[in-house]
């Protein structure tokens, strides 16, 4: 999972690879928690910021969705196009949302995949005004996620 945001002064990029997540092809259930601390960027200052200033870690250490697939073929073959509509849940805020992804079935393995828009208002992350040139109103998220059956 990762995120960037397009910024006046300067794009930032961060990635979190300790994210875990759960898909049930029979119910189309589907959900994943991302511990915030482990995002990664390129400059440790980036990362002492967002922790601290922006997304309130110690007070919201992760952020989680519940929700469904739909457009999915347990017996499809090769990519398919779906949508996840449930409750994204960051720094404490829960909204409703609805994102395009795909999945492909790879032997017995899911690869699913999706790109959506974030914007901070939403989530009640607020940007201190000497920053606003530094990081932009919303954030592109993409996720990658492996499903291995259990």
């Amino acid at each position: 999972m990762n995120f960037f945001s397009d910024a006046a002064i300067e794009d930032i990029t961060a990635d979190n690879k300790a994210s875990s997540g759960i898909f049930n092809s029979a119910t189309s259930d589907i959900a994943f928690s991302i511990p915030i601390k482990e995002f990664e960027f390129a400059k440790s200052l980036m990362k002492e910021h967002f922790n601290e200033k922006y997304m309130d870690t110690e007070k919201y250490p992760k952020s989680t969705f519940r929700g469904k697939i739909t457009g999915f073929d347990i017996n499809g073959t090769g990519t398919q196009n779906v949508k996840a509509a449930g409750q994204l849940t960051i720094h404490g805020e829960t909204k409703d949302i609805d994102v395009p992804g795909t999945i492909e079935k790879q032997g017995d393995k899911l690869i699913m995949k999706s790109k959506f828009i974030v914007k901070l208002e939403d989530y009640k992350i607020k940007i201190p005004q000497l920053m606003w040139q530094n990081i932009a109103e919303q954030v592109e998220v993409s996720v990658d996620f492996t499903f291995k059956p259990q």
